[in-house]
């Protein structure tokens, strides 16, 4: 007799030996009757924000642990363009899951609210978007950025929520000159003087800049969103609305799965690093460790963890990214948090960090 259980991770073999006239026959071999789609773990074909570094530590000890794996997962991950790059890529079918900024997200919600993907789960969320300039450059404040010219690459989350900024601090946009640049020469020119300004991540600019040889605590100034008003979230994953509705088990194992490496990476940074220098050895292991501390202590811990944990978001926070997002954009409609947002998908209160 051939006995089957299902669950989550799809059939599975339940142990039993049968003796038929006094022979013992295992039965490993039915396995092989049954469909390799009926074992199949449920693919999952992620994009991250942007290249291999050290905070994408927490994905890739999901999968070297086997965290993916015991939820039934066969997770893929691939690298980014931009934290605004990926949300299209996952409305449009290419990924079922991304990476990216929660700005992005919103504007995809109020123009296309039937393909955008659905945020289950708030990376960052610490506003970390800044403008970067030189130590010694006359621009002090967001409203000296008229008549000057400000880079980053296309898909960059805070350039994208420059015209947010603009209407905030009362600059006129047409005054300032936008430019596109590759992600790699954003330091370089500007500390060439070939921009005046760039767009960029606080963490992402600093540590791109000690790999250049730049020191960005004496050769660098920042400007800070946060500083002007814009406590907006950051980089949330998101899934695609198709697959939540077919595989709500799998987003529910792939966030099970992530709680436990973050904890992991949190206690053991070292460890997460070397996960990340398996898939690309040419980084700098230094400088990705201590991105990777970065992120952690600045971008993931925003004082509201300690009362709703890490992962979830304040409604009323996010009703006023929301606004800012829907006002500066002049978006055809206002989406409501639960439209953006999808908590019921996350680990229990009491099992995600109140810490960082």
């Amino acid at each position: 007799m051939t006995m089957f259980f299902s669950g989550p991770r799809a059939w599975r073999l339940l142990s039993v030996r049968i003796r038929t006239a006094g022979s013992v026959f295992g039965l490993g071999a039915a396995l092989l009757m049954v469909s390799g789609t009926a074992l199949a773990d449920t693919p999952i074909k992620l994009v991250m924000s942007w290249k291999y570094e050290g905070p994408q530590a927490f994905y890739y000890i999901a999968q070297d642990k086997g965290y993916f794996k015991a939820e039934g997962l066969d997770v893929s991950i691939d690298q980014g363009e931009g934290s605004s790059a990926s949300v299209p890529k996952v409305a449009a079918g290419a990924y079922d899951a991304g990476v990216g900024d929660t700005s992005a997200l919103i504007q995809m919600v109020a123009r296309e609210p039937a393909q955008a993907p659905k945020a289950v789960f708030m990376m960052y969320n610490t506003p970390p978007f800044v403008i970067a300039v030189k130590a010694d450059s006359s621009i002090k404040t967001p409203k000296d950025l008229e008549g000057k010219t400000v880079g980053a690459p296309a898909g960059d989350g805070a350039l994208k929520l420059f015209p947010a900024l603009a209407k905030q601090t009362g600059i006129d946009p047409l005054k300032v000159t936008l430019t596109n640049m590759a992600p790699n020469l954003r330091e370089q020119l500007l500390m060439r003087g070939q921009v005046d300004a760039v767009f960029g991540y606080l963490t992402t600019i600093t540590f791109s800049a000690k790999a250049m040889g730049i020191d960005p605590a004496t050769q660098l100034r920042f400007i800070r969103y946060g500083d002007y008003g814009m406590d907006l979230y950051s980089n949330t994953i998101f899934f695609s609305q198709p697959f939540i509705k077919a595989h709500p088990d799998a987003v529910r194992g792939f966030l099970t799965a992530l709680d436990k490496a973050i904890k992991d990476v949190v206690a053991d940074p070292e460890a997460g690093v070397d996960a990340v220098m398996k898939r690309e050895p040419l980084l700098k292991r230094d400088v990705e460790l201590a991105k990777l501390k970065t992120a952690i202590a600045t971008d993931m811990s925003h004082p509201e963890i300690a009362r709703i944990g890490l992962g979830d978001v304040d409604e009323e926070r996010l009703d006023k990214n929301i606004a800012v997002v829907v006002d500066t954009n002049a978006l055809p409609a206002t989406p409501s948090a639960d439209a953006v947002f999808d908590r019921s998908f996350l680990p229990p209160r009491d099992t995600r960090l109140s810490a960082l």
